[in-house]
């Protein structure tokens, strides 16, 4: 986090949403705002404006810019995904060639148990609902995927707007899985349920050996962006 010392001071008095167009602009005491790419700030739908509106409003005598996880991602959305669409979708369908939901316990029947009560179902829905397929295998060693399943998968990225492509390749990166991921963009589990799917194993360890602080924090931090991601998603 960017010390209070070097960050840049609140420079406007109100945040408003205004319509342009077919989009949704956000302002600041009237100005469009823009991306960092200076593209305009447009949100296909008012929600999604309204979403970053509510972190500008928020800001005190210095922005934070860190807490700003829904204009972070939406300027992503804006200035990096329109060029790189492709690249985006193959790193998904990429994610589900080692996707968590197929690493099974290969020694611990208890938490096989657990791994198996969250994950076979929601395989069985990507298998349904997307026709993402994929083969579980006990280790750490990943087992090759039908290449059909991902191209599936592949697909079913490309199918999304720029917008939900960003939030459904961060929540893909945070979760590693693609499978989660999607699960949480079609609204077959909410953010709470997704992150619980991706800790199965840390939650498991955690009762055996006791809770890590520094990997708390970080879950504390993904739990907050997966959230905000889901509000992005639903805001579509």
């Amino acid at each position: 986090m960017m010390p209070e010392t070097r960050r840049p001071r609140r420079f406007y008095k109100t945040v408003g949403v205004e319509a342009d167009g077919d989009a949704w602009i956000v302002t600041l005491d009237g100005r469009p705002l823009k991306t960092p790419a200076k593209k305009p700030f447009a949100a296909p739908t008012r929600a999604l404006a309204e979403l970053a509106a509510e972190e500008w409003a928020a800001q005190g005598v210095v922005l934070d810019v860190d807490a700003m996880f829904a204009t972070r991602l939406l300027n992503v959305a804006f200035d990096r995904v329109p060029v790189t669409r492709e690249e985006v979708a193959g790193e998904i369908a990429r994610v589900l060639e080692t996707d968590l939901t197929c690493h099974l316990a290969d020694e611990e029947p208890r938490l096989l148990e657990r791994q198996e009560a969250v994950w076979r179902p929601l395989r069985d829905w990507a298998g349904a609902a997307l026709g993402v397929k994929l083969v579980p295998a006990p280790g750490i060693v990943a087992r090759e995927q039908p290449p059909e399943s991902l191209e599936a998968g592949r697909r079913a990225a490309l199918a999304e707007n720029d917008v939900g492509l960003a939030a459904l390749a961060h929540a893909t990166a945070m979760l590693g899985s693609a499978v989660i991921a999607f699960a949480m963009r079609k609204q077959r589990i909410d953010a709470v349920e997704a992150f619980d799917a991706a800790r199965v194993d840390e939650m498991f360890q955690e009762e055996q050996w006791g809770v890590d602080e520094a990997a708390s924090i970080r879950a504390l931090h993904m739990a907050k962006e997966l959230g905000v991601t889901e509000r992005v998603m639903r805001a579509l």
